[in-house]
């Protein structure tokens, strides 16, 4: 028997504000894309707080709702400062107020006579907490309700330290009844998305702004993840690199499989030892990946096999699972760069610096040779400016000269000035000189370097459309077919353009 039912009603939206009437806010917002929500009623800043708010939701209780009271002590997690006796006050309160479900950590039940919650008018369903913020413990393999104290599901949240740490705690799902599995933290995030589908009873998505890494926007969780919709049968997909929070791909992707109508989900792995992921990967049902910063170059040393343009250039942005487990190699950010930059100038004959050697460079500098352009190759290893430059007979350029040297095109394949860093440049105004500069960073939309050639008077290249033009190759390399790319195209600049405003 599922406690909260089945589809959209096992997301759980939490509610947590400072006051009454913010809290009434969210919890008619939540309410918009789910019928369970949690009321943390430890994030009101007073008692007098709490009295109004519940005192409003008998008087209004939604109908339809399953509400969730929350009221968690500092020593469990949570901000309320009363101690025991005064926690299960306000659960008595909340469920004369209409709550039907309260959540109670462990550590309070521990508390209590006998361990248990009987004599207590607290709401008649009772969850029982526990949380591990650093995830020291080891994790048991099964989870059952205890014998006594009116416990009638178990939530486990533990910090994921490690991709193989989430995939541990939604193992325990398998063989625990009435169990809600809770990975936090932002390595944990895919397995938190896929939760529901490995049997979690519940899964928990803030309806305000997200307060901690790992958290998706409730609208997000429900409507670009679906993640009440996915199964065992539905397709997993992802990108690896560090950072991630900032990728895009995701809302590409997912975008792209709603409009085609395709039951796959595309989730943002935050990968710090490629080993980690690779070891998960099957656990997870992961079919195919994309590849960013700083993995393009490693992964390639644990690949199976890899298309010939891949093995030229030394490193992929795409891998895709073979049935066999094998890994397949692909390299469509060669694709990318040319359709972005054919728009805006001649490429053979023309002479294009690459400001940058990593795994993008490459890419960009074996495209363009392809292409017939000459190509130059600027970095802050000379060594490796070198070798990339001798690998497509071009020629290695030193910082020092740039000053002096005119080009057709200039490009950033490095990291620096993308979000949050976005008041940086990777070169001065006097270093570019020539008609047309593109940066492959496309959050923010027109970063530092782009603002500064706009000022004299250059044509700019946003990376976006290096990253429409690639992302669209890898949805229809996995998917086997044409891709909705007009959908895909204004998701991804809506979401950047709201993104820029938000921050203007």
């Amino acid at each position: 028997m599922k406690p909260f039912g089945t589809g959209v009603g096992r997301i759980c939206g939490v509610a947590a504000a400072a006051t009454a009437r913010e809290l009434r806010v969210l919890l008619r917002q939540a309410l918009r894309y789910t019928r369970t929500v949690e009321l943390r009623l430890d994030w009101l800043r007073s008692d007098q707080e709490r009295q109004k708010f519940l005192s409003w939701l008998k008087r209004s209780r939604p109908e339809g709702a399953i509400l969730v009271a929350t009221c968690r002590r500092r020593i469990g997690g949570g901000e309320f400062a009363g101690d025991a006796g005064a926690e299960l006050y306000w659960l008595m309160k909340a469920g004369q107020a209409g709550c039907q479900w309260c959540d109670l950590e462990v550590e309070t039940l521990r508390e209590l006579p006998g361990k248990s919650v009987e004599g207590y008018a607290i709401p008649s369903k009772m969850m029982l907490s526990m949380h591990d913020f650093r995830r020291t413990a080891k994790l048991p393999k099964k989870l059952s309700l205890p014998p006594h104290g009116g416990v009638d599901a178990i939530k486990m949240a533990a910090m994921s330290q490690t991709i193989g740490d989430s995939v541990r705690l939604l193992k325990m799902l398998r063989h625990s009844r009435q169990l809600i599995a809770v990975p936090m933290g932002e390595i944990g995030l895919p397995a938190r998305l896929l939760a529901l589908r490995e049997g979690s009873a519940l899964a928990y998505a803030p309806v305000a702004a997200v307060t901690a890494p790992g958290q998706v926007h409730l609208r997000d969780f429900k409507e670009m993840y679906r993640a009440h919709k996915i199964t065992l049968k539905t397709r997993v997909f992802g990108v690896i690199g560090n950072p991630i929070g900032h990728s895009m791909s995701p809302l590409l992707h997912n975008t792209g499989y709603i409009a085609a109508k395709k039951d796959a989900v595309f989730l943002p792995f935050l990968v710090e030892r490629l080993d980690d992921f690779l070891k998960a990967a099957p656990d997870l049902g992961v079919e195919g990946f994309g590849v960013t910063l700083p993995h393009k170059e490693a992964v390639f040393r644990r690949l199976d096999d890899c298309e010939p343009l891949a093995q030229r250039i030394g490193a992929v942005n795409t891998v895709t699972v073979r049935r066999d487990g094998s890994l397949y190699g692909s390299n469509t950010d060669y694709l990318g760069v040319l359709r972005a930059l054919e728009r805006k100038l001649q490429l053979r004959g023309s002479r294009v610096l690459i400001f940058g050697a990593g795994g993008s460079a490459r890419a960009a500098a074996f495209a363009l040779a392809h292409a017939g352009a000459e190509v130059f190759v600027c970095a802050r290893r000379e060594a490796a400016a070198k070798a990339l430059a001798r690998a497509v007979g071009g020629e290695a350029v030193r910082r020092g000269t740039l000053g002096k040297e005119r080009f057709d095109a200039i490009l950033n394949a490095t990291p620096v000035g993308m979000h949050p860093q976005v008041g940086i440049s990777p070169l001065r105004a006097g270093e570019l000189h020539c008609p047309v500069v593109m940066d492959f960073i496309y959050r923010p939309l027109r970063t530092k370097l782009l603002q500064i050639a706009a000022a004299k008077g250059i044509r700019t290249v946003s990376g976006v459309e290096m990253f429409l033009a690639q992302g669209i190759a890898q949805w229809e390399l996995w998917m086997g077919g044409r891709a909705p790319e007009a959908a895909m195209r204004r998701a991804v600049l809506q979401a950047l353009q709201a993104g820029k405003q938000k921050r203007g």
